[in-house]
C-alpha cells in the first residue's frame, strides 16, 4: 500500500463513481439464488479498510455490510461501536463478493470469484488517505496477506498466517472471520484474544486519530 494522501476531489468523484458502478453489477446474476445486491460502502476520506468475504442472508436482506453477529464480534474486535464503523468517511467496507453467494453443505458459499478481480482495482486505488486494511477471513487474507509473507505462507493454515502478523507491514491486520461458527478456533487459540485483539484496536484507533 501507498503512503496516505489526502484525498481531491477528482479522486472521490472517481470512487463515488466506481461505488455505483459495483453497486449496479450484474456481473455473476445467473449464479447468484437471491440475485445481484452488492453490499459496500467507502468515500475517499476512508483511514480504515475492512475486507470480509460475501454477505450473509441477514446483509443481503437489509442492505447494511457486517449487519449481523459476525459483525458485532468484528466491531467489538476493533474496538468500535456502529456510528464509527458505519462512518463511511473515515472506515470504507469492500469485501471480497459483494453479493450473496448461496447456501452449500458446510454454511455460505465462497464469494464468487469472478468479483474482486473485477472490483478491487477499479474501487481500491481511489481510497488515498488508508491507513490500515483489515482482512477478516481466509479469502481476505488469501489475497492481501498471503502474497506478502512469502511462498513457504502460501499453503500454511490460516492460523499461521494470522499469527505471522508482526512480518507483515503495518497497515495490514489478517483475522480469522468473526462467524459464532468460529468459536471453536478461538478457544483453542486464546494468543488472538491477548495480543492480536490489542494490537488490532491500538492499530485502528491510531488510523483513525492521524
Amino acid at each position: 500500500m501507498r503512503a496516505p494522501q489526502p484525498a481531491t476531489a477528482d479522486t472521490a468523484a472517481a470512487l463515488d463513481d466506481a461505488v455505483a458502478a459495483a453497486r449496479a453489477c450484474t456481473l455473476c446474476a445467473p449464479a447468484l439464488p437471491r440475485g445481484p445486491r452488492p453490499v459496500l460502502r467507502a468515500h475517499a476520506t476512508a483511514r480504515i479498510l475492512v475486507v470480509g468475504q460475501a454477505p450473509g442472508t441477514r446483509v443481503h436482506e437489509t442492505g447494511i455490510p457486517w449487519n449481523d453477529p459476525s459483525g458485532d464480534r468484528l466491531r467489538d474486535w476493533m474496538g468500535i461501536d456502529r456510528a464509527v464503523f458505519y462512518d463511511a468517511d473515515r472506515v470504507a467496507i469492500i469485501p471480497m463478493g459483494f453479493c450473496y453467494p448461496g447456501r452449500g453443505a458446510g454454511g455460505d458459499l465462497p464469494p464468487r470469484p469472478e468479483c474482486a478481480p473485477a472490483w478491487h482495482p477499479r474501487l481500491l486505488p481511489h481510497l488515498p488517505d488508508l491507513r490500515l486494511m483489515v482482512l477478516a477471513g481466509a479469502y481476505a487474507v488469501g489475497a492481501y496477506a498471503r502474497p506478502l509473507l512469502g511462498a513457504e505462507m502460501a499453503r500454511r493454515p490460516l492460523s499461521e498466517v494470522i499469527a505471522a502478523w508482526a512480518r507483515l507491514p503495518a497497515v495490514i491486520m489478517p483475522l480469522p472471520h468473526p462467524s459464532p461458527r468460529n468459536r471453536r478456533w478461538l478457544s483453542q487459540r486464546p494468543w488472538f484474544d491477548t495480543i492480536v485483539v490489542p494490537e488490532l484496536r491500538r492499530r485502528v484507533a491510531a488510523a483513525l486519530d492521524s
